[in-house]
């Protein structure tokens, strides 16, 4: 029987300037010895994990397009990873486009405004007029849809800067009004602005970047101690 695993004979071979013998056929003779060591680069090869990230490159079928497109003396398509040719990409920042952030904004707002009329009738411990909710709520909708468009679409997008100072001196008009209203008129009035304002105050700031938003808050809390006002 032979001595050592495979790696003893080869290192052994090597020193005696010997080749290692091959292992033979025979079933009766042979210097093939089975081992159940590994190595290092072994193991790390088991416990690799595998690559599901998809194509680091491009497939073939993009390979395929672009040689004839060089063929037929076409320019080459403009790379977009592997998003089809005429597809938009996933990632793309405006998914839905502005009537979609219009539908879906407009009706979140429509909600918070049904909200903020529902907490205004109880603080002043009113009974709740479901049909009047309702109906300033579905008043405000086309409002807050035709704002939410508008502000949306490219042109009012390829301003940021502009975009968020209009939004920065919406959100502080509208939220120093709104405290102003709770705290001098009566809860008749505070009924009937307090939703919309509040509303307004909440999407534009939602709107604006995390560092106008923060300088509206600063404005908005200034106000209120400033002229002593109460915060509820």
């Amino acid at each position: 029987m032979a001595a050592g695993n495979r790696r003893e004979r080869r290192a052994a071979a090597k020193s005696n300037g010997t080749k290692p013998s091959m292992a033979k056929t025979s079933a009766t003779d042979t210097t093939f010895e089975p081992t159940t060591e590994i190595d290092d680069s072994g193991v790390e090869y088991i416990l690799k994990h595998p690559d599901f990230s998809g194509p680091k490159g491009k497939t073939l079928f993009q390979l395929a397009d672009e040689r004839q497109r060089e063929l037929r003396g076409e320019p080459p398509l403009e790379d977009t990873g592997n998003t089809p040719p005429g597809e938009r990409p996933f990632n793309d920042e405006e998914p839905i486009g502005p009537f979609g952030d219009a539908i879906l904004y407009s009706i979140s707002l429509a909600t918070l405004h049904l909200t903020l009329d529902v907490i205004v009738y109880s603080q002043y411990r009113e009974e709740v007029l479901w049909s009047e909710v309702f109906q300033r709520a579905g008043t405000a909708l086309p409002i807050f849809f035709l704002i939410v468009y508008l502000t949306h679409v490219d042109f009012s997008n390829g301003f940021p800067l502009l975009r968020n100072i209009f939004f920065f001196v919406i959100s502080a008009v509208a939220g120093c009004y709104f405290v102003y209203t709770a705290n001098v008129y009566g809860y008749f009035f505070v009924m009937k602005a307090a939703p919309p304002v509040g509303s307004l105050w909440i999407w534009s700031v939602v709107e604006m970047s995390l560092p106008f938003a923060a300088a509206n808050a600063v404005t908005v809390l200034g106000y209120l101690l400033w002229n002593g006002f109460d915060a509820f």
